[in-house]
């Protein structure tokens, strides 16, 4: 119950790594603001509820600033404080240069980067006034490495790092620290999707194939899950991390050691 007494907000919280992520914080006694676009976040909330957790769910569009600043003073003002906030909304496509259209480039920018930007922001402001708090930034391992045929997700997220780094600089002196976390292969929707996507671009692969293709050349020899990363960002959000900001940390069985 190391969390006890600290507000959490999380976004992109409606499925996968952001659900797993609330999962974790919820059993760790920590009350939880759940937001996403889509209306399973509050089927979510309500499971995590059941298991007694203190949890609220919130329907929010992270590229709209007006929501997103909303979000974080109606938290603040209900709970007093907020403690962590981590900004794990992102979306991803998959196409050639050649088809990939300004729009797609546009709503990836928006939602992986714009988005953190705005609930850094957003959180910041009430960080500051009460001279602490942790900011989590889900990044990828394309912050690390750009794969084939996704140069927009893969610009987004090196940007999730630099802005991490960034305010992480600026944001020490309020006693905020600032950090970054690359997920690699983890058993989500979205890999699902990729797996489909990048298969049919890569080859004549079957629905599965070229996943466990790429499984096989991690170290650990396995996909990871929303419960890995969750053990992560806890411990970048807990005391034990004190003396941590700036890092962007891998969370991906040894896939890309950098």
């Amino acid at each position: 119950m190391r969390f006890a007494g600290k507000v959490v907000v999380i976004t992109g919280a409606s499925r996968g790594i952001g659900e797993g992520i609330a999962r974790r914080f919820a059993t760790e006694g920590a009350t939880v603001a759940l937001a996403s676009n889509e209306d399973r976040v509050h089927s979510v909330a309500a499971a995590l509820r059941e298991i007694g957790g203190q949890v609220s769910s919130h329907i929010v569009d992270v590229t709209d600033s007006a929501q997103v600043s909303a979000l974080y003073d109606s938290i603040a003002r209900d709970r007093g404080r907020i403690d962590v906030s981590i900004q794990n909304a992102g979306v991803i496509t998959i196409k050639p240069l050649a088809d990939l259209t300004e729009r797609e480039w546009d709503l990836i920018m928006d939602v992986n980067t714009k988005g953190v930007f705005l609930c850094c922001q957003a959180a910041a402001r009430h960080m500051v006034a009460q001279g602490a708090g942790r900011l989590i930034n889900t990044a990828s391992g394309q912050a690390r490495q750009g794969f084939i045929y996704t140069p927009h997700y893969a610009a987004s997220k090196f940007g999730v790092v630099g802005l991490t780094q960034s305010l992480a600089k600026e944001l020490a002196a309020a006693g905020i620290t600032v950090n970054a976390f690359c997920p690699g292969i983890i058993d989500t929707d979205m890999w699902a999707y990729n797996d489909r996507e990048w298969g049919q671009l890569l080859g004549t692969y079957a629905p599965g194939e070229l996943m466990a293709e790429w499984v096989r050349g991690i170290p650990l020899k396995r996909a990871g899950t929303a419960a890995d990363v969750a053990g992560l960002v806890a411990f970048l959000a807990s005391d034990d991390a004190a003396y941590i900001t700036g890092q962007t940390i891998n969370v991906d069985g040894g896939l890309i050691m950098s």
